[in-house]
């Protein structure tokens, strides 16, 4: 996966070749934000479009941009591996 940033967001960026374009999504929005070009230099255009409205939207609608993370992170793993690590 390819990876973008701009003013502290991050995109992840994908070809799609149905359009023969890429495909950039913000990442750790609460929504969707999603924006198409055929350059790096039209992609890093269109991402500054498509996060100014999707602020304004925001704002508009009193919502927060960005997920709220708890820290937590759960990981699964074998129960053999599990009784060794906490043994």
């Amino acid at each position: 996966m390819n990876m973008m940033e701009v003013d502290g967001y991050k995109v992840k960026i994908e070809y799609d070749p149905e359009l023969d374009q890429f495909r950039g999504e913000i990442l750790g929005l609460n929504g969707s934000a999603d924006f198409y070009g055929k350059s790096p230099a039209s992609l890093r255009k269109e991402f500054k479009n498509s996060l100014k409205v999707y602020l304004e939207v925001c704002e508009e609608k009193g919502i927060a941009p960005t997920k709220e993370y708890s820290g937590k992170f759960n990981l699964r793993i074998p129960p053999r591996l599990h009784s060794e690590i906490a043994a």
